[in-house]
């Protein structure tokens, strides 16, 4: 029996063991010119000619895509970005039905993160862990469910450009962070959406503002995945803020991809971290 998990590159991975796993990949158009959101993609060039930009859009895996990445599976664990965010979700479960109705005997799990970046990973591993356990392909979404619950993320963002210009925020607002530099701390709410929490002024407060954050969710020293947007200081800036309240803690630092230096923008931060029951 062959297991795969499958992701879209919201995730930031590329490369996933020790399960077969397979990306499929979101674009981001920036005047025209697409960035396909796979291994080598120039991040720094996409970040900036984002942000002198006229017109910017993101498009999601479609269902051939998707079908790719099932990988040729028997059962297979796809993870999508939250559906309210994107598309991805829909075109995976088109191409669900499409691959059980062409292989009869395969299962496939779509499965809506709520999430996107470090909240996908978290999911992936413990699908791993689970594997690696012997579970069945029930017991393995029955436990994964289990551990969703005590799964949270957060995002500390220095520019809200790009969610203002998909809706998700004002632009009103997103003008104002730029001019009185403003971090602003939101959350991936139970629904999946995009929730603004607090804004403060300066990176210190940010920071600050993350660690009430993890507090506040029940965080007590577990997994921790911090993903940044061309700024790994910054992210272990906060790292260390988080050993010095939770030494010991198991706190893992990875660079965003294109989808999630997308919405993040520049000096963003995408935090994914057990805490206490959602």
């Amino acid at each position: 029996m062959k297991r795969v998990i499958a992701a879209d590159s919201s995730s930031n991975i590329i490369e996933f063991k020790p399960l077969e796993y397979h990306c499929a990949p979101l674009k981001i158009v920036i005047d025209g010119q697409t960035f396909e959101d796979r291994a080598g993609v120039n991040l720094e060039d996409m970040v900036n000619k984002m942000e002198r930009c006229e017109t910017s859009s993101s498009a999601c895996p479609n269902v051939a895509e998707w079908l790719e990445a099932f990988g040729e599976g028997d059962e297979v664990f796809a993870v999508t970005i939250s559906n309210r965010l994107s598309g991805s979700y829909n075109a995976a479960m088109a191409a669900k039905q499409e691959y059980e109705e062409s292989h009869p005997k395969a299962r496939v799990a779509v499965i809506d993160s709520l999430m996107t970046g470090p909240g996908m990973r978290m999911i992936m591993e413990k699908i791993a862990e689970l594997d690696g356990q012997g579970l069945s392909f029930e017991g393995i979404m029955e436990r994964l469910a289990e551990y969703r619950k005590r799964m949270h993320l957060c995002f500390s963002l220095a520019s809200i450009h790009n969610l203002a210009k998909n809706g998700r925020v004002s632009h009103i607002t997103a003008t104002l962070f730029g001019i009185l530099g403003i971090r602003m701390l939101g959350r991936a709410s139970d629904e999946g959406t995009i929730e603004s929490v607090n804004k403060v002024r300066g990176e210190k407060a940010g920071l600050r503002s993350v660690i009430n954050e993890l507090v506040e969710k029940g965080y007590q020293g577990g997994k921790c995945y911090i993903s940044h947007t061309l700024d790994g200081d910054l992210a272990g800036r906060l790292k260390e803020a988080i050993l010095q309240r939770f030494p010991g803690s198991r706190i893992f630092i990875e660079p965003n991809m294109g989808l999630c230096s997308y919405y993040s923008e520049r000096h963003g931060l995408i935090v994914g971290f057990e805490g206490g029951l959602r």
